[in-house]
């Protein structure tokens, strides 16, 4: 039939597109725009062959084979197909299996059944080269595509490149037209400290809302000043030491127990024990680790602010917006870690209403709400952010993330520009 059909292995295209732009083969190195690419290829292969398009095949892998959001973005697009493979841990890296069993399969199966004249290889790996073999004898003629390579060099295996009809080279000029460099200067500030940061842990702590307990005082510690005690009084102390024998010894004599050893517990509690038995009441018990048993302790109390007490995102959708929103995440949201938190922080405000109510966030920033804080997360992790990568929890995101919340409120919510300062 008088049709071309496009076979793309998106780990070589988007890997080598990131290795010419950025010098690094990692995808997360450059953001794609999914529909100015398929334009461009569909273009490309309607002009190189001179055929209409009848399908561009994205073949890539992912965990579990479970769609991420960009192949979601993408199989909703026209004339777009997307096959997935498997994404295995492998000696510490992350390995595909079954990509290159897929296209196989697709490209002899396209030319068995005549369903194209001209077949588009977007791919470099040499595991293709029987499924080119097997389409030619079909009658079908094979165009291998490659990108710029950065190093000036071939990115594609030779027997490939020998046993294809056409071959062409997508340049840098064509490349920059749907891929550009993640921007991450306005998310990560330069080392240093930042002055907003240093005035939050410069600010005296503070005080407990009302109806729950201030903090207990700390029990005196033998050889330490009781807190709060005047800076000569412990100074003189320190000098001084211990009293042994109602006369004080100096501090040369006898070491400072700055933090009691278990032997001093030990001395302490028997002491107490001995003192409750005078007074007929139970005293507290040391438990070293050979009793094998519990020990029962009050659970503490969490941490609470007056931002914990607004409604979350969920509560505040209705299902309509929420089938609304998960368009919007496949069709227009990037994946993008900034991107990602400034959206649901302008999901979040213009359903909460009322701004003003969010005001009382600022004294805590950049600290925010334990369950909107966790909604956030969890919904960063379906654009395939926050996964461990080199067996680490990418921190780098969720920075990005956080900042991109605050950046979008600081926006929406009176006195926000004087606490976030966009470095």
């Amino acid at each position: 039939m008088d049709r071309c059909v496009v076979l793309v292995d998106a780990g070589y295209l988007l890997g080598a597109a990131a290795s010419l732009l950025a010098g690094d083969p990692s995808r997360s190195k450059v953001t794609v725009d999914h529909i100015a690419l398929i334009a461009a290829l569909r273009e490309r292969a309607e002009a190189e062959t001179g055929l209409p398009l009848l399908r561009i095949y994205w073949f890539d892998a992912a965990p579990e084979r479970r769609p991420m959001p960009e192949h979601r973005r993408l199989r909703v697009l026209p004339r777009v197909t997307v096959r997935l493979g498997a994404l295995t841990r492998a000696e510490g890296r992350w390995v595909q299996k079954g990509v290159d069993a897929a296209m196989h399969a697709e490209l002899s199966e396209l030319a068995r059944n005549r369903a194209c004249a001209d077949v588009v290889l977007i791919t470099g790996d040499g595991d293709l080269l029987p499924g080119m073999m097997s389409a030619k004898e079909h009658g079908v003629v094979v165009h291998l595509w490659a990108l710029q390579a950065a190093d000036g060099d071939f990115n594609q295996s030779e027997d490939l490149v020998g046993e294809a009809d056409e071959r062409r080279v997508l340049d840098r000029e064509w490349i920059e037209g749907s891929f550009s460099l993640r921007d991450t200067s306005s998310v990560f500030p330069a080392p240093g400290a930042r002055h907003d940061i240093a005035k939050i842990l410069a600010a005296p702590p503070a005080a407990p809302p009302a109806g729950l307990p201030g903090p207990l005082p700390a029990e005196p510690v033998p050889g330490r000043p009781a807190a709060g005690a005047p800076a000569a009084a412990a100074a003189a102390s320190v000098a001084a030491g211990p009293v042994a024998d109602g006369r004080a010894q100096p501090a040369s004599a006898v070491g400072l127990k700055v933090v009691p050893t278990p032997k001093d517990l030990a001395g302490r509690s028997a002491d107490r024990q001995a003192t409750a038995a005078d007074r007929h009441q139970s005293g507290p018990v040391l438990r070293w680790s050979s009793d094998r048993g519990w020990i029962e302790r009050p659970a503490q109390e969490p941490a609470v602010t007056a931002g914990d007490g607004l409604p979350t995102l969920a509560q505040l959708t209705t299902a309509e917006q929420r089938w609304a929103d998960r368009e919007e995440d496949i069709t227009s949201i990037g994946g993008d870690a900034h991107e990602v938190g400034q959206v649901f922080a302008r999901r979040w405000t213009t359903r909460v209403g009322d701004v003003e109510r969010l005001t009382v966030l600022w004294p805590d920033y950049p600290r925010i709400p334990h369950r909107v804080d966790g909604e956030l997360l969890r919904y960063a992790a379906r654009f395939g952010l926050l996964a461990h990568k080199d067996d680490q929890i990418d921190e780098h995101d969720r920075y990005a993330i956080r900042a991109g919340f605050w950046k979008e409120l600081a926006t929406r919510v009176p006195g926000g520009n004087l606490i976030v300062v966009d470095d």
